[in-house]
């Protein structure tokens, strides 16, 4: 058994390898505080006629591991949650470019959470596990990668490593990977926060990831694997030459044919012609594999765009900084929400808001304490949006990671206190697509939250960096289109207002991005995203100060906790009523808060009143009206509020004289009454003569005399009127002996 450890943020990392997983190509456990990831990496053998190179990563949050058992009614861990799958993604995508051209073997990358203390997030020990056990194995891995997380305080101290709940509390949520040379990878949300700030933090992060890196080097030299020796690929630089001296000129003029799928049309026939050509259908002989051959024309195309960007004009005539056409449109859909129509050239969101309830949000229930999120983004990338056909079997990971990215731009602004009740459901449909979906995701959904009424901060925008680079030269390119994604170096999305950066996501397709390429990037995006805002404005510059028609509506006030009961009734009895009576949803908080969502404003108001009177609190010098629930001697108990009575007493019953109670009042008469006291202990005392100050003065001045008392009701034992001792009842018993 093997281990290295380094104090990191004042707190030990720990890996070590040669204990667990043995039967893997390489296998570590990463320890940082309580939280222990296992990793193992394995390599299986190419798989046949495969042109691309087949890595697999799983991470999964054992629900021990912070000693719970899983909900549900199987009481296992299911399909991965959308935690689970946005980890892999942050596992796979540094990893990726770091593996030698033309390998084409399986591997197969997996994470397993054995322990969480709540405090170290477990994905960033799978980010590093990861790395190592590539780096410990056989597998011809070019790493090691670090990394590292960082945070920001709302004083603007930049944390390394922060915990869980530093995170939430802070302006800045940084996940990032890179080797010892170079960044590789980037996940960031932030509040609104400046291109400086997020630089200064990714270079401090980059002085963490190479002690990270050293620790992947010393695990290496201690127990590390020869690694497996890659086959150069077969060159064919001859036919490749002669390719492109003869077809060129005609792939150049595909290249550049306007329109996604008239150009890919028009690339189409030249790689088709040139394949019949060098590999005649029916010949006794083949001189050239026509995989081959197909495959040199994509690699010549691909050189051929990245030749026309570097000579200052992109394959759609654009310079550098060109964005596409953009259009907008808001309230296109007649019943829902808010809604609305981004387009960037041939790039298409439909974007709608749903308003829903308290009783809407999304039950968060992980390794953490279980949380509800109010804000959901879902975004759907159907084939038809890229002419394609393919079976529609529910989100894919790239679909939860652009609507995990679309919604932390979108978090910033969005209100996530009580000042706007309701859950946001945001739904982005992808109708058509070349290049920067996600961010024309986040620019729609900003103008469909605004014609919902969502009362936003700012309007938030998005836009996809590129870069192509030859040799020293380089090219960053505003608004990439799908080919420029796909034969560049780099896929750099940055959101944010017109005040700073909300989201960011790098992918590298080559072994790391400098410092330098990163502020150009980031300056050209600032300036980028600056103009999109100014189009989304032209169309709708502040949020509608209304909502839908069709929308919820939504009172929230506090009663008193000890009183919830009253609003809730015997099973649930009372605001079942309530709810049918009014036709609206009530929900009822432990701390006393109560919401109330309705069709309408008036059904919501009628709710309300409802409950206020249940739970009302007795006033002195008020009139209410109410029943008599029962008469005493001594006066009657009238209900004034629901589950509430008082007492008035005979004396206050009228301004006169007054034997019994039943002379003014009879069981169940609604009458008026003032409250003249509420007493220490809840006790409250009416009066039905305090109505008539008048009559009431009256009584004191003059009112007619107290009639005589009484001689006939008996009197005490032993006194004159007998009563009913002594000898009326034959005097007292002698005592037994």
């Amino acid at each position: 058994m093997h281990f290295v450890e380094r104090e990191i943020a004042g707190r030990l990392l720990r890996i070590e390898a040669g204990k667990v997983g043995k039967q893997a190509s390489g296998a570590v456990l990463v320890r940082y505080g309580d939280t222990v990831v296992f990793c193992a990496a394995v390599m299986g053998d190419p798989p046949p006629d495969k042109d691309f190179f087949p890595l697999t990563v799983d991470y999964r949050e054992k629900t021990y591991a912070a000693g719970k058992i899983p909900g549900g009614f199987f009481k296992r861990e299911g399909r991965p949650t959308a935690k689970e799958i946005l980890t892999m993604r942050l596992i796979d995508r540094p990893v990726r470019p770091l593996f030698p051209d033309g390998f084409k073997h399986d591997i197969s990358i997996s994470c397993i959470v054995l322990s969480a203390d709540k405090q170290n997030d477990p994905d960033l020990l799978a980010m590093i596990g990861s790395s190592a056990a590539l780096t410990i194995s056989e597998i011809p891995f070019l790493g090691p990668t670090g990394s590292v997380k960082f945070g920001m305080t709302k004083d603007g101290e930049l944390k390394v490593n922060p915990t869980i709940a530093e995170v939430d509390e802070g302006l800045l949520d940084l996940a990032m990977s890179g080797t010892r040379d170079a960044i590789t990878m980037l996940e960031c949300g932030a509040r609104e926060l400046s291109e400086a700030q997020i630089l200064a933090a990714m270079e401090r992060g980059h002085e963490v990831i190479r002690e990270i890196v050293a620790m992947q080097e010393d695990l290496q030299r201690l127990c590390g694997k020869p690694k497996f020796e890659v086959a150069p690929p077969e060159s064919h630089n001859d036919l490749y030459r002669e390719l492109a001296a003869k077809f060129g000129n005609e792939l150049r003029g595909a290249i550049r044919t306007p329109g996604k799928l008239n150009r890919k049309k028009a690339e189409e026939a030249v790689v088709e012609r040139v394949v019949a050509e060098y590999c005649p259908e029916g010949a006794a002989e083949q001189v050239h594999d026509p995989l081959v051959v197909a495959a040199i024309m994509e690699d010549l195309r691909k050189n051929l765009e990245r030749e026309q960007i570097m000579t200052g004009v992109r394959a759609d005539g654009r310079g550098y900084r060109d964005i596409r056409q953009i259009t907008c449109e808001v309230g296109v859909l007649p019943r829902t929400h808010g809604s609305s129509l981004f387009t960037r050239g041939e790039t298409q969101a439909l974007v709608v808001v749903t308003l829903g309830t308290e009783l809407d949000e999304q039950v968060i229930d992980g390794l953490n304490d279980e949380y509800t999120e109010r804000l959901l983004v879902h975004y759907d990338f159907p084939a038809f949006s890229v002419g394609e056909t393919w079976p529609n079997r529910g989100p894919k990971r790239r679909e939860i990671g652009h609507g995990n990215l679309a919604r932390r731009a979108l978090e910033a602004i969005v209100p996530q206190d009580d000042s706007f009740p309701y859950t946001i459901r945001v739904n982005s449909d992808i109708l058509e697509s070349n290049g920067s979906s996600s961010m024309a995701t986040v620019c729609g959904a900003s103008l469909a939250l605004m014609d919902a009424g969502v009362p936003l901060g700012r309007s938030v925008a998005g836009i996809a960096m590129g870069m192509v680079k030859d040799g020293d030269k380089i090219a960053v390119l505003s608004d990439i289109q799908g080919s420029e994604d796909h034969n560049g170096d780099l896929d750099f999305k940055v959101a944010g207002t017109d005040r700073g950066i909300t989201a960011m996501q790098l992918d590298c397709k080559v072994k790391g991005i400098s410092f330098a390429v990163l502020a150009e990037a980031l300056e050209q995006a600032r300036q980028g995203r600056l103009q999109v805002l100014d189009t989304m404005g032209a169309v709708l510059p502040q949020p509608r100060d209304h909502h839908s028609p069709f929308a919820p509506r939504v009172e929230r006030f506090m009663i008193n906790p000890e009183k919830i009961g009253l609003v809730i009734g015997p099973s649930g009895k009372t605001i079942r009523k309530i709810q049918e009576d009014t036709s609206t949803t009530i929900a009822v908080v432990d701390e006393g808060r109560v919401s109330i969502w309705g069709p309408s404003q008036e059904s919501t108001l009628a709710a309300r009143k409802i409950v206020e009177a249940l739970v009302e609190e007795p006033e002195v010098g008020k009139i209410y009206t109410g029943k008599v629930t029962s008469i005493k001697d001594f006066g009657c108990f009238v209900e004034i509020i629901p589950g509430q009575e008082g007492l008035v007493h005979v004396s206050e019953m009228a301004s006169g004289y007054v034997e019994h109670a039943s002379d003014v009042v009879a069981l169940g008469d609604e009458i008026s009454v003032k409250c003249i006291a509420v007493g220490d202990d809840g006790k409250i005392k009416l009066s039905i003569k305090a109505l008539n100050p008048e009559a009431q003065a009256e009584g004191q001045a003059g009112g007619p005399p107290r009639p005589p008392r009484r001689h006939d009701r008996g009197g005490r034992g032993g006194r004159e009127g007998g009563g009913f001792r002594g000898h009326d009842r034959g005097g007292r018993p002698e005592r037994r002996r």
